[in-house]
């Protein structure tokens, strides 16, 4: 059988006044919101939807660190480099809004877009969730505006991704919805410097069995990534002793192949880690990626990892909490726990998440959801849809 992998969900959002509306990738690997600008003439732009500034009544233009621009200059601009492509844009100051949540914030409405990739993409442009010092500045990152205003219950977003058509992938700020979880809740902090959602990696496993491949390895969870990828080293040493025969005659025995992250096992299976070509032809789906220091090295964590597991970003706390998912017609995984001499123990969790034990969390999970009506803090949910 063919294993198809989705390579890539997003969703709607609103910018201006009155809303247009955009398809974005909601990208934990990325600080700033990016759009077409409709002074865009590029392919990549032409070929989507793009921000008609005039048209807005609540738009003005601002310096793409968020400041003023003084009387007399020009706006200046930035560009952002993606692995495969950039954008370049003007700063522009607007209400974004995602679902019933809206804030005044900046973004890059941009003026050049390369051909390769984002010509080929469904969505119109990125929304960054990353940590506030990826984004060009405090007003460009949509977390830092919605906590810092107090508009969500719990200053947290949380990702669902389906494995099938038979389910629906949403994203979901100020809340998690339990419906989707299968498992109790562990947390791990956050390697802040680097501006990803970084955690630490203590080692691989295959089968539950340590390797000792990692002594001090990071990995970066990326709702924007549709790979796997981790440092060539490591790689090359994994691919070997997984050892997978080109020709799939020994798929159906290859092993679960874990990374021990707080105290915890996450695995995942054949299907997950091996590209599989109509059962012909077989490769480790690993991609080499050697991200130089201060950043690197670095593993990246992107789809098929976030299908398996249902993920939660605290931005107060810095945290990251990791759940079995819970998958339509399908039978959960436990979580394997790791003796704590052999892998870092899991961080406390944060305030709003020990108000009552895990298991509890999952059985009441209307307590997150719960709030007074004359309350101004909110939730929303954006469905995603898979590219």
């Amino acid at each position: 059988m063919k294993i198809v992998h989705k390579t890539a969900y997003f969703g709607k959002l609103a910018i201006g006044t009155p809303a247009q509306t955009f398809s974005v990738v909601f990208d934990t690997g990325s600080g700033n919101l990016m759009v077409p600008g409709d002074d865009c003439e590029s392919a990549a732009c032409l070929a989507h939807d793009r921000f008609a500034e005039g048209s807005s009544s609540s738009t003005r233009d601002v310096n793409c660190d968020g400041s003023d621009i003084d009387q007399d200059a020009e706006a200046d601009e930035v560009t952002i480099t993606f692995g495969t492509g950039h954008i370049t844009g003007r700063c522009v100051e607007d209400r974004i809004c995602l679902g019933n949540l809206c804030s005044h914030g900046a973004f890059i409405s941009s003026t050049d877009e390369s051909r390769h990739p984002f010509a080929a993409f469904t969505f119109d442009g990125v929304l960054g969730l990353a940590l506030d010092n990826m984004a060009q500045g405090n007003s460009f990152s949509m977390m830092q505006r919605l906590s810092s205003e107090r508009q969500l219950i719990k200053p947290i977003f949380s990702v669902f991704l389906s494995d099938s058509e038979h389910e629906n992938s949403e994203i979901t700020f100020g809340e998690v919805k339990m419906e989707h979880v299968a498992s109790d809740f562990f947390w791990v902090n956050v390697h802040k410097g680097s501006g990803y959602w970084e955690v630490k990696i203590d080692d691989i496993a295959l089968n539950n069995e340590l390797q000792s491949l990692c002594e001090d390895c990071r990995v970066a969870v990326d709702t924007g990534t549709s790979q796997l990828a981790g440092p060539t080293e490591v790689i090359d040493k994994l691919s070997a002793i997984l050892d997978v025969a080109q020709d799939c005659s020994n798929y159906k025995s290859l092993p679960n192949l874990g990374f021990v992250i707080g105290g915890h096992i996450l695995n995942l299976e054949p299907q997950d880690y091996v590209d599989d070509s109509e059962g012909v032809f077989c490769d480790v789906s690993l991609m080499p990626l050697d991200v130089p220091p201060p950043k690197g090295p670095l593993f990246v964590f992107g789809i098929p990892f976030l299908q398996k597991y249902y993920t939660v970003y605290d931005h107060d706390s810095l945290q990251v909490g990791f759940a079995v998912a819970k998958h339509t017609g399908k039978a959960p995984e436990a979580l394997v726990v790791v003796p704590s001499k052999r892998g870092n123990a899991e961080a406390q969790a944060p305030m709003w998440a020990r108000t009552i034990g895990s298991t509890a969390l999952r059985e009441q999970g209307s307590f997150l959801g719960a709030r007074d009506t004359e309350d101004e803090e909110s939730t929303a949910s954006v469905s995603l849809n898979p590219q």
